[in-house]
């Protein structure tokens, strides 16, 4: 025979196919997209991150995660230039403000980010073209993956005229686009020089910074300088490599909120729903095809071949149901993309993952379902 056993009983109630295609189809999309935000949250909490320009990073103990950061003594931060190995260093502010949309007058919360317009602070496409008017006083650039919200900034931005609006009741102008994009902790931000930010948060100490940023002599051992660091400098500040601040972020987002558990959870929930659908379509099938399996057995089949079909059954639905299920997921995920700004996309790796477990969520329930047809006794059949 051309065609699989199993293919052909799938294949006598097509109703019931579509309806097990369907349902597996739905557990793939709800484990990818679960997985996918989950991803999504992780890589966009850390941008800055990882595109800041450092090698170790100075941050207060108190500090919760970069959104709303504590400040500390900017001390710590030139205490740190004693070591050998230590090149530069660069004092960054970070804290939320107010960003009154200049379209509609509406108020909304934006990270606004200070440091020295001299620095090459960050790897951002923009940044390095407009880096240089931020010397100038009460201006700003404007991140161009920012939300909505704060209106149309990027689609309206003229290099020549910029766009003025206020940021903390403070009449401001946006003179350039950098591009960085959000996180769930950030909708948009803003990047602007020391003093004008300090002009922005007049109650903030200018001795006082949010992030420290490190750079070391090329060479140099990021690991074993901030072991030096971390017992030359006092205890108040976490002292960190690149790697062990983007840890610490992703740490916080998975274990400290419950956003990270909740989309694991969902990924779960996904698995054991399309387990339950692809269980109760075999077992029905099993069920209904009793006495065919019986008479195999009385005709001397072993329950190896008899269950083969079943799995064949479980494995032929696991591999139907994966791809409408990953082109629902691809057609989904790019409209979220766009209307969240966050880098939601499907990787090879995520890929292939859901796909191991959609067969393996198949297998399981043939393994389940199968049990009845391993205790058939032909003589209580008949």
């Amino acid at each position: 025979m051309n065609l699989p056993l199993g293919w052909l009983q799938l294949r006598h109630r097509p109703l019931r196919l579509l309806v097990a295609l369907a349902g597996i189809g739905f557990a793939v999309l709800l484990i990818m997209m679960q997985l996918g935000f989950r991803a999504a949250l992780f890589e966009s909490a850390v941008r800055f991150h990882e595109r800041l320009n450092y090698d170790i990073a100075l941050f207060s103990t108190n500090s919760v995660f970069i959104v709303r950061p504590q400040p500390f003594s900017s001390r710590r931060l030139y205490q740190a230039l004693g070591d050998e190995s230590v090149d530069s260093v660069s004092p960054v502010h970070i804290f939320p403000g107010v960003w009154k949309n200049p379209w509609n007058n509406d108020h909304r919360s934006i990270n606004v980010i200070g440091f020295n317009p001299e620095d090459a602070l960050l790897n951002a496409p923009g940044f390095e073209d407009y880096r240089q008017l931020l010397r100038q006083q009460n201006v700003v650039i404007f991140d161009a993956a920012s939300r909505p919200e704060f209106g149309p900034v990027a689609e309206e931005f003229d290099p020549a005229k910029g766009i003025t609006t206020e940021l903390n009741d403070r009449q401001i102008q946006v003179v350039g686009l950098f591009e960085m994009g959000t996180s769930f902790g950030i909708d948009g931000s803003i990047m602007t020089s020391e003093d004008n930010w300090l002009r922005l948060f007049p109650d903030r100490s200018r001795n006082d910074i949010e992030l420290g940023l490190i750079r070391l002599i090329k060479g140099s051992d990021a690991n074993a300088t901030r072991d030096r660091l971390r017992n030359y400098l006092p205890k108040d500040i976490l002292v960190m490599t690149k790697a062990d601040f983007v840890e610490r972020e992703k740490n916080y987002w998975n274990a400290a909120t419950p956003i990270g558990y909740i989309f694991a959870f969902g990924a779960i929930m996904g698995f054991v729903v399309g387990a339950i659908i692809v269980y109760q379509i075999l077992f029905a099938d099993v069920s209904e095809h009793l006495n065919e399996y019986a008479t195999l057995r009385a005709l001397g089949y072993p329950n190896r071949f008899i269950s083969g079909i079943v799995i064949q059954q479980a494995l032929i639905l696991g591999v139907c149901g994966y791809f409408p299920g990953v082109a629902l997921v691809y057609w989904l995920s790019s409209k979220a993309a766009a209307a969240t700004h966050l880098p939601l996309y499907i990787t090879q790796e995520r890929a292939l993952t859901v796909f191991l477990l959609t067969v393996s969520m198949c297998a399981i329930s043939a393994l389940l379902a199968v049990r009845k047809v391993r205790r058939l006794d032909p003589a209580d059949v008949f």
